[in-house]
């Protein structure tokens, strides 16, 4: 008798504990995929859902689609880095409350060879140029991300339109795209901070072409509109952005660190 007590106690305890997970809130969030494969979010995250008694639920695609998923609805906020899309998604009423989270550069990676000589370019759209004309393999995101905008306005800086067989166009996410090109020892854009995540033990490419003031890369977190999208979960979007851009959120993307080095920075108050 008293076994099959312990077992009806057992059952009902589970069943508790699977209604109490069952209502855990979730927040749904696109997101590029360098905040992922820099490791970032897996730092960022915890703290804030279990403050909040939630759990983020992450679509890690290009920035482009990230944005596509927030114009359908079907995501509450999305954190992702191409300013002028960022802008156009507020403006058409798909976004409301963007702001500032961090930022980092883009960098030219390649293989330590330098094949094409990049590194004495004076420009990015220079070292692109020099690139083509080498015909030395590049990989492109290829997959309308913050990074491939960001490429294709070098291209056209550079007054070359990049075909032929040393163009490869990946259709992938940042970190990938960096194992393929480690793999073909060719060159890419990256993200400063997806790179140092991956330098070392995952690549033996090195930044061949920095520093140049058109290579910032920010990032900004958008929540949905709640009123074209009624369904979103704005409250918990908004408690979200207020942490990632408030002290807490700000201290740890400020801590982050891949290799000893800073992945991203915050912007000084």
């Amino acid at each position: 008798m008293k076994s099959l007590r312990t077992l009806f106690l057992s059952i009902v305890t589970l069943v508790v504990l699977c209604g109490a997970a069952s209502a855990e809130e979730r927040l749904k969030m696109s997101t590029t995929t360098s905040t992922q494969d820099s490791g970032l979010l897996s730092v960022l995250l915890p703290p804030f859902e279990q403050k909040n008694h939630c759990k983020v639920d992450v679509v890690a695609v290009g920035t482009g689609q990230a944005l596509k998923l927030g114009e359908a609805g079907d995501v509450d906020v999305v954190f992702v880095h191409a300013r002028k899309l960022e802008d156009k998604f507020v403006a058409d009423g798909f976004g409301v409350n963007r702001r500032d989270v961090m930022y980092n550069d883009f960098v030219i990676i390649g293989p330590k060879s330098d094949p094409a000589g990049i590194a004495t370019a004076k420009t990015a759209a220079e070292a692109l140029k020099l690139i083509a004309a080498k015909g030395a393999t590049f990989i492109s995101r290829g997959d309308k991300s913050g990074t491939h905008i960001k490429e294709k306005e070098l291209w056209q800086a550079a007054g070359v339109q990049p075909k032929g067989g040393w163009y490869i166009e990946a259709g992938q996410g940042m970190g990938p795209v960096i194992t393929m090109a480690t793999e073909r020892q060719g060159y890419t854009l990256a993200d400063r901070g997806t790179y140092n995540a991956y330098k070392g033990k995952k690549t033996d490419l090195v930044i061949a072409f920095q520093g140049e003031k058109g290579l910032f890369n920010p990032y900004g977190v958008i929540a949905v509109n709640p009123k074209k999208f009624p369904h979103v979960k704005h409250d918990l979007a908004m408690k979200f952005i207020d942490y990632v851009t408030g002290p807490e959120g700000q201290k740890i993307i400020t801590g982050y660190k891949a290799h000893g080095e800073p992945v991203f920075f915050v912007y000084k108050k």
